[in-house]
């Protein structure tokens, strides 16, 4: 059964909205010389993929040097780095404003993905960012 419900899991990442936009991401706003994007990058980076979060989100890292991709036009203004922005088929379901550490990330990351269609709602810290 744990089975089914982890293929059934995979499936839904990897299912692409009718926009044809990726089904879920986390984006990750950053600029060259940002020391908390490279702090980010040294204790979370690496390790990200891997995780159940990784898979549910994958990570896409966006330049804020250059202009944004035309599918995040409507992420709301992004003035700090690294800004963390999970996005579900074209829509932002909330963010994480600079990098607070990997003991508070993870929480937070957890409440927002908990926020996206079909996740069972309840399981973990909710929290919806502005």
């Amino acid at each position: 059964m744990k089975l089914l419900v982890a293929i059934a899991a995979a499936l839904f990442v990897l299912a692409a909205a009718p926009d044809g936009t990726r089904a879920a991401e986390l984006v990750m706003f950053e600029e060259s010389g940002c020391t908390w994007c490279a702090r980010w990058n040294a204790e979370i980076g690496g390790a990200y993929a891997k995780t159940e979060e990784g898979r549910q989100a994958p990570l896409r890292r966006v330049s804020l040097d250059a202009p944004r991709p035309a599918d995040l036009a409507k992420v709301q203004a992004v003035s700090f780095s690294p800004t963390f922005v999970v996005m579900d088929g074209g829509r932002e379901y909330g963010r994480i404003v600079g990098y607070p550490g990997e003991d508070f990330f993870w929480p937070m990351l957890r409440g927002i993905l908990a926020t996206l269609p079909g996740e069972t709602q309840g399981t973990s810290l909710s929290l919806r960012m502005p």
